[in-house]
């Protein structure tokens, strides 16, 4: 079981506490984009990220979208959004210190993925 702090205690969370933290997680990083976007900008944290940068390189996402998801993920405070003053004005993402804590959940995702997919192939090719 989970732990919780209650009231500067831990305690271990009963199982209607790990729903509502499970539905709570799912309500920031739930769908099919908002994990692919962090570790997107999680494995370009060296690079300068513009918006036309995301949505070409995130295969299949629409500009519609990648706007809504950015403004979710920042309103959440996983990313960050800064304007440049240039013209025409340009604006670049980056995942934040907070953010980062995601890591070890899309870390998790990425590794089970691939595993998924090495069992499966090698199901098909029995």
């Amino acid at each position: 079981m989970a732990k919780i702090n209650d009231n500067g205690t831990l305690r271990e969370a009963n199982c209607s506490e790990e729903l509502m933290a499970m539905r709570d997680s799912l309500d920031v990083l739930g769908g099919k984009w908002k994990l692919m976007i962090l570790r997107f900008l999680t494995n370009r944290t060296h690079q300068v990220i513009h918006f036309k940068k995301m949505q070409r390189e995130i295969d299949g996402i629409s500009a519609k979208m990648l706007s809504k998801e950015l403004k979710e993920l920042e309103t959440n405070l996983l990313i960050s959004r800064a304007e440049q003053q240039t013209r025409p004005i340009t604006v670049v993402y980056a995942i934040t210190e907070y953010g980062k804590s995601v890591l070890p959940v899309t870390e998790t995702l990425v590794q089970w993925g691939l595993s998924h997919r090495e069992k499966i192939i090698e199901t098909i090719n029995k």
